[in-house]
């Protein structure tokens, strides 16, 4: 007995070691194979464009510097970096889609500091509209965000949506006739921020570019710009 009493102590410290292998391993197996279905993806991508028609580059600078001051990009910059820059038509809109990589102070230190990713999906409106944004409500925009919200009146729709917009009429038209109660009701709309700009809508999310949330977010900017009457263009 006395001897298994000063035994414990190694055992604990044999398990605690090998619980802390067992763990290690574990993340280290997950993140390469989640590296692995990413790395997948980017090649199922450039397959897709070509197979489409599409146009795809894996890397471009430059290209994306316009969006400068825009949701999700820097206030101004140059030589952005888009991965995986894809033009091309659907549903007979022009679009292009791409990962934007930048570099932030919670990026990790210099020695292994790893880009931020924002998988950005662009589709040319029938118009030039208005500048608008759709955002959903967050507590860092209650705190850092002053911009003067537009109430549209609509008690659920005020609550699980904030809208911004230089032009009320613009928007009154472009949300009251059909896509404000799609977004009640589309589940994609519960964690997807729009904005409209310079006769474009544009949609994004925090991570890497899927070929699944390719087809599922340049569908669902389509579906928006379907339920916005021809007349709110003109209106504008």
């Amino acid at each position: 007995m006395e001897r298994l009493v000063h035994a414990l102590p190694a055992v604990v410290l044999f398990m605690f070691v090998a619980g802390m292998f067992i763990l290690v391993f574990t993340v280290s197996s997950r993140g390469r194979r989640k590296d692995r279905q990413i790395g997948q993806g980017y090649v199922q991508l450039a397959h897709d464009a070509a197979e489409r028609g599409w146009t795809y580059e894996a890397r471009t600078r430059g290209r994306i510097d316009g969006y400068s001051g825009l949701r999700p990009f820097p206030a101004s910059g140059l030589n952005l970096t888009a991965c995986h820059y894809t033009t091309g038509w659907l549903r007979g809109r022009a679009f292009k889609y791409f990962e934007y990589r930048f570099m932030s102070v919670t990026s990790g230190t210099d020695a292994n500091r790893q880009p931020q990713l924002r998988s950005v999906f662009i589709v040319e409106a029938p118009g030039p509209g208005a500048f608008m944004q759709i955002l959903r409500p967050n507590m860092l925009d209650r705190l850092f965000d002053r911009r003067q919200k537009l109430p549209l009146g609509d008690p659920a729709f005020d609550k699980n949506f904030r809208v911004i917009t230089d032009d009320e009429a613009f928007t009154q038209n472009a949300l009251r006739h059909g896509l404000m109660p799609y977004l009640l009701t589309e589940p994609l709309a519960d964690k997807t921020s729009l904005q409209l700009n310079d006769g474009e809508l544009f949609t994004w999310y925090t991570g890497p570019l899927t070929p699944r949330m390719t087809d599922e977010k340049l569908s669902y900017l389509c579906d928006v710009l379907d339920r916005i009457p021809a007349h709110a263009w003109s209106s504008s």
